[in-house]
């Protein structure tokens, strides 16, 4: 009597357990090159600059550098405050052979956005001037790149914007992953923008946005490519990221993408030196407000950063990308070079062969080729279906 039932059910199970034992696995981290596993450090130091009220997590080789290395600073999200959520990424930058920054510039429910870009300011001056001397970290500030998620976007590009007044390198890249938490306007929940208009020329300027809950990310994208009037168009690039089920574990292009969770960068396994005992007699001006309490979307996706899978989307479209993009922003080539090098877009192929979808990277048109007259009348022809030529001028002008 139960040998049909049990048949039914163990054949049941095969038939599900089947799809992903037979289906293309995706690819794996490159051997070697950009976003490749060639890592010339095999130790990382792992340390804390300041105290813990005003801590920067600094990582680099343990031995003592050749040369001056790259400096890549790190700014987090609304509410991702330890390293640990970005340790995959970190961990092969430091290997690599850069100095990552990490500045925690947000004390969760004590720190309001509007003050967190002056703290990231204060905090990453100091970590520069205390690690200036140190053999192993010996920061280059001629190749200084920002890397911003989500919040720490708008962060890094109002450090940007201020590099000169505050006594900063210039940084020679900001790549924005999934750019948000920007305040629509002073009195708004999120990071208000400084004028982007100071944003040094030379600077080469990359978004990247998933295919995922894609409406904010772009219209943050949009507003940052438009601002920062004077970076060249040349010198900017909107990119995106898509998702790709055709194998398992399927690719999920998602707000959380960036996170990679490496708990050998622990916050708590790090000594912070502790604060030095108040004056009492100091008058304690800290007041608490609203906008300090993390919302439940941002609560929400500091746990999907914890759970997010390092996978080939890290590999490829963030560890890669951000590698070629420094390598070219290092050495003076514009968005144009990176456009154009096929082996930037490309993701690679599941197990099976079947190529994996494609980043997407686009340039926005410069104004003097927009207004630039037509020589003589002409009639245009344009086959392409009305939907799908907008370009992304109009993209980055709103009337998307």
């Amino acid at each position: 009597m139960m040998r049909r039932p049990l048949s039914v059910l163990l054949l049941l199970g095969s038939c599900l357990v089947a799809p992903a034992a037979f289906a293309a696995s995706p690819p794996k981290q490159p051997e070697q090159g950009p976003g490749g596993a060639d890592y010339p450090v095999s130790k990382v130091v792992k340390r804390a600059v300041g105290t813990a009220s005003a801590a920067t997590f600094a990582f680099h080789g343990a031995e003592p550098a050749s040369a001056p290395r790259p400096v890549a600073v790190f700014f987090h999200s609304w509410g991702a405050t330890n390293p640990a959520l970005y340790g995959g990424w970190i961990d092969h930058l430091a290997r690599k052979g850069w100095l990552v920054l990490f500045p925690r510039f947000q004390d969760v429910n004590r720190t309001r956005p509007a003050d967190a870009s002056a703290l990231a300011a204060s905090l990453v001056k100091s970590a520069l001037d205390a690690l200036a001397s140190d053999d192993a970290a010996r920061p280059d500030s001629g190749r200084v790149a920002y890397i911003g998620h989500l919040a720490g976007v708008p962060i890094a590009l109002n450090l940007a914007a201020a590099a000169k007044d505050e006594g900063l390198p210039v940084p020679k890249l900001i790549f924005g992953a999934m750019p948000g938490g920007i305040a629509s306007d002073p009195k708004a929940r999120g990071i208000l923008l400084s004028d982007l208009s100071a944003v040094d020329a030379s600077t080469l300027l990359v978004t990247i946005s998933g295919d995922r809950d894609y409406l904010p990310t772009d219209k943050a994208a949009r507003r940052i490519l438009k601002e920062t009037e004077a970076v060249p168009a040349s010198r900017k690039l909107f990119m995106r990221a898509s998702s790709d089920d055709h194998g398992f574990p399927a690719l999920t292009a998602t707000l959380a993408s960036p996170g990679s969770p490496k708990t050998d960068y622990d916050a708590a396994a790090i000594k912070v030196q502790p604060d030095p005992p108040r004056d009492p007699k100091q008058k304690n001006a800290w007041r608490w407000s609203a906008d300090m309490a993390l919302t439940g979307e941002q609560t929400i996706l500091t746990a999907q950063l914890g759970n997010n899978p390092t996978d080939t989307l890290d590999y490829l479209a963030f560890w890669k990308t951000f590698d070629m993009a420094a390598e070219a922003a290092f050495a003076g080539r514009d968005g144009a070079s990176l456009a154009r090098d096929p082996k930037f877009v490309d993701m690679g192929t599941w197990s099976d062969g079947w190529p994996v979808r494609r980043l997407s990277a686009q340039m926005p048109k410069g104004q003097a080729e927009d207004e630039k007259p037509e020589k003589g009348p002409r009639r245009k022809l344009n086959l392409a279906p009305s939907e799908t030529r907008q370009s992304l001028t109009e993209f980055l002008s709103g009337r998307s």
